[in-house]
């Protein structure tokens, strides 16, 4: 059996799967935000109440905000800035008794979808989330790619390609830099394109039900971002060239980016042809958890590489 925890930065949910991906207990509890102790505690009996419910024990993936840095070991990058700097795995195994596997949430999610998901049976399946924030994870036959500096699949920090008249230098990013890609693809990223050329709030939902009821303006906002998601997923598919992309979180779920958004790529992959697909997560916000399961392979104690 299987455990995987998607440690949020509001709650904490946990799985229990069976080696078949069969789901035998699921629970979620709030985050103790801004207490590092309480967030051990929380996981803990989380994964205790689990395998009460499934009557046995089993490995522990968890799904984070941020990763461990390769150098201290020390967790980096996160937005749930308690855990910052703090060695994470090593007082989780204390903790739990037990080796525990830790990824960035992202990757979690696109391992999830290329084990029995939208990706599943692709050799390079890239995961995007686009939501709160802008995040990426790239599976390879099965195995998640973390990379030298654990940053594989940021695609987020990049700056946003072949910029657009208006489009650079940019919006200010909390990465300290302009122009990211999150700051135009994310929510919130969305919602501020839509104030700057309209003169109106509106959150990044509202956007979307406006233009697919015939709103002008809403619209025009949707068509900014569909060119401009097409463009940044040209470039991962010009280093990468996966199978398939597979979107995730809140906006994933808006169906005109799978309409639109493969006809404006091709212009900008270096390519005769475009035959990698962009299709919805198949578990949608169960994605990440799942994938956190799926860190540890069928052979229970032994973590993917």
């Amino acid at each position: 059996m299987r455990l995987g925890i998607d440690l949020g930065g509001t709650k904490i949910e946990g799985v229990a799967l069976s080696d078949t991906g069969q789901e035998l207990a699921r629970r979620r509890v709030a985050t103790p935000r801004d207490n590092y102790g309480g967030t051990i505690r929380a996981i803990v009996d989380l994964v205790g109440a689990l395998e009460a419910t499934a009557g046995q024990r089993g490995s522990v993936g968890i799904g984070m905000p941020g990763t461990i840095s390769p150098v201290s070991g020390l967790v980096k990058n996160a937005n749930s800035l308690w855990l910052i700097g703090r060695p994470l795995t090593e007082d989780l195994e204390r903790a739990l008794g037990r080796p525990v596997r830790l990824a960035n949430d992202a990757n979690c999610f696109a391992l999830s979808e290329a084990v029995d998901g939208a990706g599943a049976g692709a050799d390079i399946v890239f995961g995007v989330i686009v939501g709160t924030g802008t995040g990426g994870g790239v599976v390879v036959r099965g195995h998640v790619l973390t990379g030298a500096n654990a940053v594989a699949g940021e695609w987020g920090h990049n700056p946003l390609p072949w910029p657009e008249p208006g489009e650079w230098p940019g919006r200010a990013c909390y990465c300290g830099r302009t122009g990211c890609i999150e700051t135009y693809l994310s929510g919130p990223g969305l919602a501020a394109d839509y104030a700057e050329a309209s003169g109106r709030a509106q959150a990044a939902e509202q956007i979307v039900a406006q233009a697919d009821a015939g709103d002008a303006e809403a619209a025009a906002a949707m068509a900014r971002y569909e060119r401009r998601m097409a463009r940044a997923l040209a470039s991962i598919i010009n280093v990468l060239d996966p199978d398939v992309i597979v979107l995730g979180g809140g906006l994933s779920k808006v169906r005109r980016l799978y309409e639109h958004v493969p006809g404006l790529w091709s212009p900008f992959v270096f390519s005769d042809h475009v035959a990698t697909r962009l299709v919805p997560a198949k578990f949608g916000d169960a994605s990440g958890v799942r994938g956190a399961a799926w860190l540890w392979d069928a052979n229970e104690g032994t973590p993917r590489p």
